[in-house]
């Protein structure tokens, strides 16, 4: 046999060359469909998304009623562009490169605050995005309110993942806000159920105090009109609570601390870590030194405390830093676009994830009128998915919200074949950190608590469903039984009066008012029946929510 030769193993200056450094920029570049850039019309309403989160987040800091202006322009060349503008803080120009040019920078990823957006990725993406299609820059306008404008032309340096700005321009002008005018390749325009147009009507209903004004590619302007004035409250930043530390979190934040002790360190930077709490942590790892600098804390320190902070009792984390949309909003909203013929809106109370993040759910059901989606001419169910009154458009089969409603007994509440009927199923979590499943924030990581809660707060609303149903089932049934009585008063009075001479018109009103009284005692049966079975079915629900 001929011995088959080897190559060479490479040599270590070969190995060293094949190692290169990339930035979050290039990474993206070849990543896109991490952000949810795959597909023409999702990709297009990925943009809008990115866009109107920050305008709404800018707006509410601001104090202001939220005005969105989005425009849709089809280009000759085949591009689309995309204009948006608000009513928000406006971003300082010393930040425009920052906030549009360079991914993974923002004012929200480090606070422990309710919030839209979180990584600071997605509007500077948009403007790579546009640059990578197109090969155009992306044009901002920003006004703080100070009576200075600045415009400016920006694109990304992707191998430094930095900004890069051009034609500024400065001048005097009472404008406060931003506006953005993109042009991209690769996207499309539609009506459908993933679309621009869906993902704002969307936004309309969780959003009451938001006024969106679309403006079609055919020119035909939409208006997604506010239902309520009020500006929600804003959401409080608070500390991080003892039970959702790591270790890893614990040494970040011990080393970066002022602190002059670990002990003012855990009651300073913590929420619910009182003195008292050091004082029972260091009974029980007596070889810690609580009196030394946070500075000088090691990782098995840090272990140790971290796991014996999870094995004592802890006060629940604060819950003023959520602002749910609230139930009157809800229904205003629900009322406003869906119009439905019964409607039950319910906000669960705050609960805890992953042992110290607090969230909570509001839950709606919508049912006829105008609720549930039209597809292919029929009316089907439709569930309206929100993180923090933000629409979840897609990835609905990994999404906690998508396992809550499937793993409920629908027929309990006379709702059978469910995904077949005239309703919609509004779910919003609201919390200071959505465990979304992916960068492009599009559904929620099926946590046990935030399904079961998700659970608990549509069977709620289910019931109000059902006992709806029930009512509309007996009303008909009623109907029924008072048309086969009244079918036959004609023929029964015209022969009692063959026999009895009497007139054939008062027999009639007599024999009306039997058939009446009949009818109304029966009726009356079948509401102390239906009340004993809506009072059957609250206990049932109550039992299974108690046993799980």
């Amino acid at each position: 046999m001929t011995e088959v030769k080897q190559p060479p193993l490479p040599t270590e200056e070969q190995l060293s060359k094949e190692f290169k450094e990339y930035s979050v920029a290039e990474f993206f570049k070849r990543n896109r469909q991490m952000l949810g850039y795959s597909g023409k019309v999702r990709s297009l309403t990925t943009i809008i998304h990115e866009a109107i989160s920050n305008s709404l987040d800018a707006a509410e800091e601001a104090g202001v009623l939220p005005d969105i202006y989005v425009e849709i322009q089809e280009l000759p060349d085949g591009h689309i562009k995309v204009i948006t503008e608000d009513n928000g803080t406006g971003v300082p120009k010393k930040n425009i490169g920052q906030a549009f040019g360079k991914l993974l920078a923002g004012t929200k990823f480090h606070q422990m605050k309710q919030k839209r957006g979180q990584q600071g990725i997605g509007i500077s993406y948009a403007v790579l995005f546009s640059q990578l299609t197109t090969g155009k820059n992306t044009h901002v306008k920003s006004g703080i309110g100070d009576h200075k404008v600045y415009e400016c032309d920006l694109a990304i340096d992707v191998k430094s993942n930095s900004p890069v700005i051009i034609n500024e321009k400065e001048y005097s002008k009472n404008y406060r806000g931003i506006r953005i005018e993109f042009e991209f390749s690769e996207v499309t325009y539609n009506r459908s159920e993933y679309s621009v147009y869906e993902y704002l009507r969307r936004t309309a209903l969780a959003n009451p105090h938001c006024q969106i004004t679309l403006v079609e590619p055919n020119k035909e302007v939409i208006v997604f009109p506010r239902a309520v004035k009020e500006v929600p409250a804003k959401p409080k930043a608070v500390q991080p609570h003892p039970l959702g530390i790591t270790t890893s979190d614990l040494i970040e934040m011990a080393h970066a601390s002022t602190s002059r002790k670990i002990a003012s360190f855990l009651t300073s930077e913590f929420s619910r870590f009182s003195a008292d709490k050091v004082k029972e942590i260091a009974t029980l790892i007596p070889d810690v030194n609580f009196d030394r600098a946070p500075r000088a804390l090691t990782w098995p320190e840090a272990e140790k405390i971290v796991n014996t902070i999870q094995k004592l009792k802890w006060i629940a984390p604060e819950t003023d830093a959520m602002i749910p949309i609230g139930e009157s909003h809800i229904e205003k909203s629900l009322k406003n676009l869906l119009q439905p013929d019964e409607l039950k809106v319910i906000e669960r109370k705050p609960k805890v994830f992953r042992g110290g993040i607090p969230f909570l759910v509001e839950a709606a059901i919508a049912y006829g009128g105008k609720a549930g989606a039209n597809i292919g001419g029929q009316t089907k169910a439709e569930v309206l998915r929100y993180a923090n009154r933000t629409p979840l458009l897609f990835d609905a089969g990994s999404c906690a919200t998508m396992e809550a409603v499937k793993n409920i007994d629908w027929n309990r509440y006379d709702l059978k074949d469910w995904e077949n009927q005239p309703i919609s199923i509004f779910i919003n979590l609201v919390s200071i950190h959505v465990p979304y499943t992916g960068a492009g924030k599009m559904a929620v990581s099926p946590e046990d608590e935030i399904v079961q809660e998700m659970r608990n707060a549509i069977m709620d609303c289910a019931r109000q469903v059902s006992i709806y149903l029930h009512a509309m089932q007996k009303a008909e049934e009623q109907e029924q039984r008072r048309q086969i009585f009244f079918k036959y008063i004609g023929e029964v009075a015209e022969a009692l009066h063959d026999i009895t001479g009497k007139p054939q018109k008062d027999l009639q009103d007599k024999l009306r008012k039997i058939a009446e009284k009949r009818t109304a005692l029966m009726e009356a049966m079948d509401e102390e029946a239906e009340k004993a079975e809506v009072e059957d079915l609250d206990e049932e629900a109550e039992k299974e929510i108690q046993d799980e």
